[in-house]
């Protein structure tokens, strides 16, 4: 009942974890045979639950539903991202995302402007800004502001009522897109070891 959700599950992910409570098995030395402790009872867990005791693994259910939610979400952002950006950059520069990590090699620039900063350097910046904005967003207990925290990151109150119910669904199908479109980004590149743009100038030559 999550906006986006189809009941589409042939895994059974969206399945409650399910326990059972097992006897202690029989310990008789003295008996032919013992046997082994029965099942004496189950019970499922209704909720996770988000605690703030590990900022890196706030979950208290690795693998449930709530948590493949949220990670399905923060994975389609950074896909739909991704695919604007291998577009815009190699459109702009020329250099495909398959490339871009051999140009860097020769010195950090950014629209031709040469950064002050080594790889090293640039890659050390990136994961203390990423990580800093995960380990703080982690701090939110809120499973629904987890996801869409509004505040400075809504300014249009777009996610309010059901205007907020029909972007949130179409925020999900355009990040399902995404992550299955840079799939596709990945095996062009391994087949033809061209971009996005690369690749869709070669189709359009095969094609002529």
């Amino acid at each position: 009942n999550v906006t986006g959700d189809r009941g589409f599950d042939p895994l059974g992910l969206s399945k409650p974890v399910e326990y059972l409570q097992v006897d202690v098995d029989e310990l008789d030395q003295n008996a032919p045979k013992n046997k082994p402790g029965a099942i004496i009872g189950q019970f499922e867990n209704r909720g996770e639950q988000v605690s703030a005791a590990d900022s890196l693994q706030p979950y208290d259910e690795v693998f449930g539903l709530e948590r493949f939610r949220e990670c399905e979400l923060i994975h389609g952002r950074w896909a739909m991202l991704a695919c604007l950006g291998c577009i815009v950059a190699e459109g702009a520069t020329g250099v495909s995302w398959v490339e871009a990590g051999k140009v860097e090699l020769d010195g950090a620039s950014y629209f031709g402007q040469s950064l002050p900063f080594s790889i090293t350097q640039l890659v050390w910046i990136e994961a203390l800004l990423v990580g800093g904005a995960e380990v703080y967003r982690n701090t939110e207990l809120d499973t629904s502001k987890r996801c869409y925290p509004g505040g400075v990151f809504d300014p249009l109150n777009l996610a309010e009522g059901d205007k907020g119910l029909r972007l949130k669904e179409a925020e999900i199908k355009h990040a399902r897109l995404a992550m299955v479109a840079f799939l596709g980004y990945g095996v062009q590149a391994l087949v033809f070891g061209e971009g996005c743009l690369g690749s869709l100038a070669l189709f359009a030559k095969n094609l002529s």
